[in-house]
């Protein structure tokens, strides 16, 4: 909602899980990053407020933006709080910015994941400078965040490029994010780098199909999304390479989005190295305007020091909405969410859903989801 430069945008989501026994309302996964597919399986509940008023002085234009949040039993926490100016006569199409902002490029909204990211911490930049045909944003960020600041005696900065809007061939874009990360009081060194290379394809072997290719790698307290990684001066680095690749669709009432990835992660103290598979995808399908089949499929492995983990879930799902669009939001579903797991992972979750030596589980609740 934008009205006389007062913007209010959000996002919720929640619902009762009808049949749990012991706490466990999902979170159903091994751990890596794009292993928890989220239908039937959130595990929380929470709500996002965004709040901007937008106004013109002097010829400049200015926005003041803050998002506070709440998620689960936890306190209030504040997402944003930033100001950002544009229009300025030296570079009009610039926008600069102080405080601290999100800047997610681009997620898998089924394992509800930013690959690319490298907002969330206090910091000041400008986005949007052009660059013969591209774009270029410039962030340099301190470890700090609104709500708290790191530990006496412990510095991290982090400086990240973003280079988007790269034409590479009909209907195709490539983006680069670089992250440089310094610092001092922390466990193994301070440093640490990443770059991603991210494709997005329109049009993807039909239209209406859409593809996204990713390849990434970071080191040291860089995170493989362009953020900080570990620096509470407790923790150290790890050196991540990461590749994935999601494909969405929409073919009349049929839509959706899947994604195949592969992830190492290799601690820099002790070495130990976990490799994390990831395939599903989930599928929509609309019998009228307003009422929607659902159904989500994966399979999850992590490979580490101990015995090879496996996870696999399906989740059916009935679903109210606005339209047949996949992306079609409020939506509100009644779900049921079987999932079963191997013996390795149930030792490695033992203190959640593989609780008691159990392999398998069964949810059933209803949630909506809604942005606007």
């Amino acid at each position: 909602m934008d009205v006389a430069g007062f913007e209010f945008n959000g996002y919720s989501r929640g619902g009762p899980v009808f049949n749990h026994s012991d706490g466990v309302k999902g979170n159903l996964a091994l751990g890596g990053e794009l292993q928890k597919y989220r239908l039937g399986n959130e595990g929380d509940n929470g709500i996002e407020l965004n709040f901007a008023r937008t106004f013109e002085a002097g010829g400049v234009k200015w926005k003041v933006n803050y998002m506070p949040a709440k998620w689960g039993s936890g306190d209030i926490t504040t997402e944003q709080a930033y100001v950002e100016m544009s229009g300025l006569s030296f570079a009009p199409e610039a926008k600069f910015w102080a405080g601290q902002r999100r800047l997610r490029i681009q997620d898998v909204h089924i394992v509800d994941n930013f690959l690319l990211n490298y907002g969330d911490n206090q910091g000041a930049g400008v986005t949007d400078i052009p660059l013969g045909g591209a774009k270029l944003g410039l962030g340099i960020f301190s470890g700090d965040k609104f709500d708290g600041s790191l530990p006496n005696g412990v510095k991290a900065n982090r400086l990240n490029a973003d280079f988007s809007e790269i034409n590479t061939n009909p209907g195709g874009q490539l983006r680069v994010l670089l992250t440089s990360v310094s610092g001092s009081g922390q466990v193994n060194g301070g440093s640490g780098s990443g770059i991603s290379l991210l494709h997005n394809q329109k049009d993807f072997l039909l239209p209406g199909m859409s593809n996204a290719l990713y390849l990434q790698t970071s080191r040291g307290h860089a995170r493989i999304d362009g953020e900080f990684e570990s620096i509470d001066g407790t923790s150290a680095g790890k050196r991540v390479n990461r590749i994935a690749d999601s494909i969405g669709w929409q073919f009349g009432p049929l839509g959706g989005q899947a994604l195949i990835g592969y992830q190492t992660n290799k601690a820099d103290l002790t070495g130990v190295e976990t490799k994390d598979f990831s395939l599903g995808g989930r599928g929509s399908y609309a019998f009228t305007k307003n009422f929607k089949g659902l159904a989500e499929l994966s399979t999850t492995t992590r490979k580490g020091a101990g015995p090879d983990q496996r996870l696999s879930k399906v989740t059916l799902a009935a679903a109210l909405a606005l339209s047949e669009d996949f992306w079609s939001r409020p939506e509100l579903r009644l779900y049921v969410t079987k999932a079963n797991w191997n013996q390795a992972a149930a030792v490695a979750n033992a203190a959640t859903f593989g609780a008691n030596g159990k392999t398998s589980r069964t949810l059933v609740g209803v949630q909506y989801e809604v942005w606007w």
